[in-house]
């Protein structure tokens, strides 16, 4: 499998790549420089030799052009940046992890962005991909960290079913992640505001908090 991620060179992007790579998967780090997406590949191929991770840099038109992409960049580039790869997305499934927030004095505050959340403006502008939300909820810094394995539930929307399996699927390659169908592409909108709090939290109590849900059970 070959994942493509899109502003992979900023901290979830680079993180989230480096995590996948980890697990076996091809990933391809775009970037609007190629030369900067190189960079990066190098950076992590040093820091983490033990790993022998298999990424490759590109631009966004060759990340976008992998089986699964996903859209790491800051959320008010996310549209514009799936839009300008709209041809290589086409009937693929596309998951969206930006958050829409501001730094107001000392505090994180969600902002609401076009159609309620970045995911739904990023699928309103490919209606031909198929787009989930995922990985809102993990600390970028925490992804990258790959000596230690990173705990989190890891809550998945979409409107296409098959978009919601093949986001699973990738979560659970990762040890420690485990992915919870949270329901269609409108209840992105919660769960990225949530992030501001989280940031909030770690900000406080000087921590790296997840999101971990009691009370289910999967097989």
């Amino acid at each position: 499998m070959n994942v493509g991620v899109l502003g992979g060179t900023g901290p979830a992007g680079r993180g989230l790549a480096a995590r996948l790579a980890s697990v076996g998967l091809d990933v391809t780090i775009g970037s609007r420089s190629v030369d900067r997406a190189k960079e990066i590949c190098d950076e992590l191929a040093r820091a983490w030799p033990a790993f022998d991770l298999n990424l490759s840099a590109g631009d966004n038109a060759t990340a976008a052009s992998a089986e699964i992409v996903v859209v790491a960049t800051p959320w008010d580039a996310a549209a514009s940046t799936a839009a300008s790869v709209a041809d290589h997305l086409r009937g693929k499934v596309v998951i969206s992890m930006a958050n829409a927030l501001a730094k107001v004095g000392d505090e994180f505050q969600p902002l609401v962005p076009p159609r309620g959340s970045v995911a739904a403006s990023v699928q309103a502008i490919v209606p031909a991909s198929r787009v989930a939300a995922a990985f809102h909820h993990l600390p970028a810094k925490e992804l990258g960290q790959l000596d230690h394995p990173i705990e989190s539930d890891v809550l998945i929307c979409a409107d296409d079913p098959s978009a919601t399996e093949v986001t699973a699927e990738l979560v659970r390659l990762i040890p420690g992640l485990r992915p919870l169908d949270a329901g269609r592409l409108s209840n992105a909108a919660p769960i990225e505001a949530f992030a501001a709090v989280l940031l909030q939290l770690n900000v406080r109590y000087k921590t790296r908090a997840a999101v971990r849900l009691t009370g289910i059970d999967i097989p």
